[in-house]
């Protein structure tokens, strides 16, 4: 599978938001293949979901990356898995459901009042977790900029002190060292 090939189909190759989502893509699969360096994972899924995580978001509205279609940011998850599995990738598609935040559990969907359906949607495998991992180092709006993990922490304790906590714990797990 070819994931560029499939980004083409939703994405004109010439715009600003197709380069957006391919560098913010590829930076997060070439984090996520660094880290899995030293991990019995299949790192040609790892660098394929990688890149297709965040393909649902050219149908939700962030006019800062030029999304301008109708539902919320939050939504692109869910979108992303629907145009997946409508092509057969099941495993690449679980990647886009489960990569927003650290992973969102009925509990979290609820107790935040989230605009999601009501479904667990967390990473499961190493090779999910990498990749939700590796997504939080780098924003589509300063694509090519690693995020330190105090920006890390900002982003995603504002939402739930427990989302940083499962963080930690991935970055203890498969954090790059210097």
């Amino acid at each position: 599978m070819d994931p560029y090939k499939v980004i083409k189909e939703y994405y004109t190759e010439s715009s600003s938001l197709y380069n957006c989502l391919i560098s913010h893509s590829e930076n997060v699969a070439q984090k996520a293949l660094a880290c899995a360096k030293n991990l019995d994972v299949d790192l040609n899924f790892i660098k394929e979901a990688a890149l297709l995580h965040d393909i649902g978001i050219y149908l939700t509205y962030a006019p800062k990356i030029e999304c301008y279609g109708n539902l919320p940011y939050i939504f692109h998850g869910c979108l992303g898995k629907g145009l997946l599995e409508q092509k057969g990738f099941f495993r690449h598609a679980r990647v886009c459901a489960n990569h927003v935040g650290v992973g969102l559990s009925i509990k979290d969907i609820q107790a935040q009042s989230l605009p999601l359906p009501e479904i667990d949607m967390q990473p499961e495998t190493l090779e999910e977790k990498l990749i939700c991992y590796a997504d939080k180092f780098f924003s589509k709006t300063k694509n090519n900029v690693e995020k330190s993990l105090d920006q890390i922490q900002w982003d995603l304790s504002r939402y739930n002190q427990k989302a940083f906590e499962k963080f930690l714990t991935w970055h203890q797990s498969f954090g790059i060292r210097d």
